[in-house]
């Protein structure tokens, strides 16, 4: 007996493009689009929202981890976070919106529960974490998945946003470094997870089967 055998198709893991761009945009677009509504509905309450963000070790405030990154304080607050996230978060939907939704989740926990557990006393809000998180992702993804293309996109992100890991140290007044921070280590973590699990899909497909 013999057999011939062929590949799997192209790893999710591996894409620079999301399988479908178009609808990605749209899913990316219209996540920022909801931000801006959002803004809007707080500014017409006067800023009340603002006050639902993530207030560290307040035992009575766990379910601020939900809205901590829809929620901005102001528009030069929200129109500073839409263009990285719309650009980095459609370059994070390259291994399809499924992955892309595990690792939004993980860098929205982490980010939220770092920021609870370590965040200076104040109402912790808005999605510069997830920003970071995508960063990081991008930058170190290509390393755990042996891709040459993802670490050309890496650098080219790191060209564009690199300086803005700076946002991750404290010292600025009335920004969440420690948001910044767990963003990013949210990103890395996703990262390996999204790697451990593209290992265990590197199998061979049975094409046919021939005495």
């Amino acid at each position: 007996m013999d057999s011939t055998r062929v590949q799997a198709p192209r790893q999710l893991s591996k894409r620079i493009i999301p399988p479908q761009p178009l609808l990605s945009a749209a899913v990316v677009a219209g996540f920022v689009g909801l931000l801006f509504v959002i803004e809007a509905v707080d500014t017409a309450l006067g800023h009340t929202l603002d006050d639902d963000g993530v207030i560290p070790r307040d035992f009575t405030q766990w379910d601020n981890l939900i809205w901590y990154p829809l929620l901005h304080g102001g528009w030069s607050h929200l129109t500073g976070n839409a263009v990285p996230l719309l650009i980095l978060g459609f370059l994070a939907t390259s291994g399809g919106l499924k992955q892309f939704s595990q690792v939004t989740v993980v860098i929205w926990l982490t980010s939220g529960l770092g920021i609870w557990l370590v965040g200076s006393p104040a109402s912790h809000i808005g999605a510069s974490g997830l920003i970071f998180g995508y960063l990081a992702f991008l930058l170190v993804r290509g390393i755990f998945a042996r891709s040459p293309l993802q670490i050309l996109v890496a650098v080219a992100v790191f060209t564009a946003y690199g300086w803005a890991l700076w946002g991750v140290l404290p010292g600025q007044p009335g920004v969440s470094w420690e948001g910044h921070l767990f963003g990013a280590l949210g990103g890395i973590l996703a990262a390996w997870g999204v790697a451990r699990d593209a290992r265990h899909e590197r199998v061979a497909v049975p094409a046919s089967l021939g005495v």
